[in-house]
């Protein structure tokens, strides 16, 4: 049977990696199964594409189609630094490319796919064919009471998100695409209450992320003298990482068999540390700093249980980590990818004053720490896997895109 075609955007796609880099990569892998794609990437993700392709053949053919900006505009992108206003740039300036490649392939739907925020720019022509957004968000903003312990420059930022997030309805390029989408996938529940209520009926709240399966030694659950907590993410101030630092703190006094380790590196890290050192917790809690995928990946395996503080939504590809590692997890409730998760599972905190919240992540922790509840809770999730694997993932995708074609 001939498989629909679909141009699918996505500018952070690239295998092995973490992330919505990784992200990007396993939804394209698991469209491939039922849909021909032209995939449009950065020239710079190319050579660990073909490596990976070389080494792990995929089935499905998945055509690439490279660009990238020319030097004297990207002279200034390094990593992340810039990243908002080269990927902007890099959709208006492929925007020819596109129309190109859809028009000479006969391909009659865009899908953008990555990077998933409602606020920056899709292309022009592929946007007016058949048009599949997200999933995308953007929406969420943390709240006054947690914002106001940030760095001046963190304080800002979140001003900022909030005056955009409140205006959003003001804002031409984010209804146009609201208008001209034929399937909005929406992270959470704040950007599908974004959405005009005439165009809700295209909309649905759809987890970006799934489980990875691995190759991996799942060990039995026994007491141990220490119990290890594992957090990971670039260090910005909604990750809340202090907010775990002072229920960790709490959760000392009761226990003291307890250590935490923070993988990641940013700007609030001065802070961090201040924290950690005004409650002399150096021997207790440590920033280890940005680390590769390997090093993670064993700092994961090591861990007995991980913890994903995040204020709005975010680690979500570390929560999911933590299910395929067969880990313990506490994470807040943030509207979106919690929804996939049971209560029995995982342990959810609902958003909260910070006081409160700090009270119930303490408890999460020394509950936690108590082997008989770690293994009680590994064995639920375990049995979860499956449904939450990339495979079923991509049969819902599957099913959804399907009806519209």
């Amino acid at each position: 049977m001939k498989k629909e075609k679909i141009f699918v955007s996505a500018y952070g796609c690239e295998p092995n990696k973490g992330s919505e880099i990784g992200v990007g990569w396993h939804w394209i892998v698991e469209m491939s199964k039922y849909f021909e794609l032209w995939v449009m990437t950065r020239a710079s993700n190319k050579q660990n594409i073909e490596n990976y392709l070389t080494e792990n053949p995929i089935k499905s053919e998945i055509h690439f189609v490279y660009f990238d900006l020319p030097g004297k505009l990207r002279f200034w992108k390094k990593g992340l630094r810039g990243v908002r206003l080269y990927y902007n740039l890099w959709q208006i300036f492929s925007d020819k490319l596109v129309k190109k490649t859809m028009i000479e392939n006969n391909i009659g739907t865009y899908h953008l796919l990555t990077y998933g925020n409602a606020f920056w720019k899709a292309s022009s022509y592929g946007t007016k064919q058949r048009f599949i957004w997200g999933p995308t968000g953007g929406m969420d903003t943390i709240p006054t009471e947690f914002s106001k312990r940030y760095g001046t420059k963190q304080r800002f930022l979140e001003f900022v998100r909030r005056w955009a997030v409140k205006t959003i309805r003001l804002n031409g390029g984010f209804q146009k695409k609201c208008k001209r989408a034929d399937i909005i996938f929406c992270k959470t529940g704040n950007m599908y209450n974004a959405i005009s209520d005439k165009y809700k009926n295209k909309a649905m709240v759809f987890t970006d992320v799934a489980v990875e399966k691995r190759d991996i030694d799942i060990k039995e659950i026994k007491r141990k003298s220490i119990t290890k907590y594992v957090a990971a993410g670039r260090l910005d101030g909604w990750r809340g990482f202090d907010i775990l630092i002072e229920a960790f703190n709490e959760a000392l006094r009761e226990n003291g068999n307890i250590v935490l380790e923070i993988l990641g590196e940013g700007d609030d890290r001065k802070r961090l540390e201040k924290i950690i050192a005004k409650h002399g917790l150096g021997d207790k809690v440590s920033l280890t700093g940005k680390v590769g995928r390997e090093v993670y990946e064993k700092k994961m395996e090591e861990a007995d249980v991980v913890v994903n503080p995040n204020l709005k939504e975010g680690g979500v590809t570390v929560a999911f980590d933590s299910i395929a590692f067969g880990k313990p997890l506490i994470c807040i409730d943030t509207g979106g990818y919690t929804r996939n998760f049971s209560h029995d599972s995982v342990c959810i905190l609902s958003m909260q004053s910070s006081k409160l919240l700090i009270g119930e992540l303490k408890k999460s922790i020394l509950f936690l720490a108590d082997s008989d509840n770690r293994k009680k809770m590994q064995e639920k999730i375990l049995r979860e896997q499956e449904k939450l694997s990339w495979e079923q993932k991509g049969r819902e995708i599957f099913n959804i895109i399907d009806k519209l074609l």
